[in-house]
């Protein structure tokens, strides 16, 4: 097996550059959907689309147990060298590759599972929302065991070696904004200044607090408020939030202490402050049957010098939200070392690309022991 995938190496790279240089932003990933159902369909897999937004599903095998690989497939939009575009910082477009060359592996290997084999391109993980949308979708309603991929920086984990499972994080996105009227700038006590309210709020912000053996954060990321007017107290503005918590029994708690502030804020100052969050990312719940297949496969694949502990990370993924909507699923997600720099999410971002390689064989041992371990229970 290992032969087979070392001589995928040319074919990887091609679907990863084509993947790479047609990227696109969550939920507009039209293209990138239609040329992953026409890879599928000539390899002989049954493949899903939807009517009504991106992603697809492919299975080979049939039956239970179900097994399924997620793959999220959208890119972010940033500046790149002066010119704002759709781009893979995040490494989706080496997930994709990696989910294929699982799949070339199993046909060649494993083409008739004791079982299906489920494979998920799930749109908008940047958007925190794509995975919400396949549960709704059903698509891992008959699943048993989930796993997924995620290439991590060189700060983390060195290159060769790998994690059996990424304890992410939760983070919650907050936009909101204050109201009141404008007031002349000789007359301050005939209205609020909505930036001496935006500056209190941060005050607080850095007053929370919660169980110090509990990882949390509270911040005010973006203001805006005033005009060219250099002589008019802005009564109205906006804001973001960016809240994160190691554990969403934490999250909870610190978003009503945000909510708490915006209250005291509202009755203070007499203005009409008001919250909508734009996006929430559950922490992680991680099942210990799906790490300890991955971890057998990484030390089988790597070495057991190789295999590092389940790494806890701030940052978040919505592959969570399985787990989360789906109590019975059994899931863990790969992490993978690769040189990963100068880190996710630089518009430049490089990494190891026969990374990939070890990624997909890891992830093949692991699917094919699920699949027989499952049969036999």
């Amino acid at each position: 097996m290992k032969e087979f995938i070392k001589s995928l190496e040319p074919r990887i790279i091609e679907v990863f550059n084509h993947l790479h240089n047609h990227a696109e932003i969550s939920w507009e990933e039209h293209k990138t959907t239609e040329y992953l159902a026409q890879l599928l369909e000539a390899e002989g897999v049954r493949v899903k689309t939807f009517d009504n937004h991106t992603g697809l599903i492919g299975e080979i095998g049939d039956g239970k147990p179900v097994v399924a690989i997620r793959a999220d497939i959208d890119a972010l939009w940033q500046e790149v060298n002066g010119t704002f575009q759709a781009n893979h910082s995040c490494g989706h477009d080496a997930h994709m590759s990696i989910a294929l060359g699982v799949l070339f592996v199993l046909k060649k290997f494993y083409p008739n599972p004791n079982g299906t084999i489920r494979f998920i391109f799930q749109p908008a993980e940047e958007k925190g929302t794509g995975a919400l949308k396949m549960v709704e979708k059903g698509v891992v309603d008959d699943v048993s065991y989930l796993y997924g991929m995620h290439l991590r920086p060189i700060q983390e984990i060195p290159d060769g070696s790998a994690v059996p499972s990424i304890l992410h994080g939760g983070a919650r996105f907050v936009r909101g904004t204050i109201k009141s009227d404008d007031a002349h700038g000789a007359r301050p006590h005939l209205g609020q200044n909505a930036i001496e309210i935006g500056a209190h709020f941060v005050n607080l912000l850095n007053g929370i607090h919660i169980d110090p053996m509990q990882t949390y954060s509270a911040k005010m990321t973006a203001f805006q408020a005033g005009g060219e007017s250099s002589n008019i107290i802005p009564g109205s503005a906006t804001f973001s939030l960016d809240l994160r918590a190691q554990k969403n029994e934490t999250m909870e708690e610190l978003q009503k202490k945000v909510e708490g502030i915006g209250e005291h804020l509202t009755n203070y100052y007499g203005v009409d402050l008001s919250f909508e969050i734009g996006a929430s990312i559950a922490a992680a719940e991680v099942s210990q049957e799906a790490q300890e297949k991955m971890k057998t496969a990484i030390i089988d694949v790597l070495g057991e010098e190789k295999c590092y502990p389940p790494l806890v990370t701030t940052g978040g993924d919505d592959f969570h939200f399985y787990t989360i909507k789906r109590p019975h699923l059994k899931a863990s997600m790969l992490g993978i070392g690769c040189d990963l720099a100068p880190g996710l999410h630089h518009p430049n971002m490089t990494f190891n690309h026969k990374a990939m390689l070890t990624g997909i064989e890891i992830l093949v041992k692991a699917i094919i022991a699920t699949v027989e371990g499952e049969c036999t229970t």
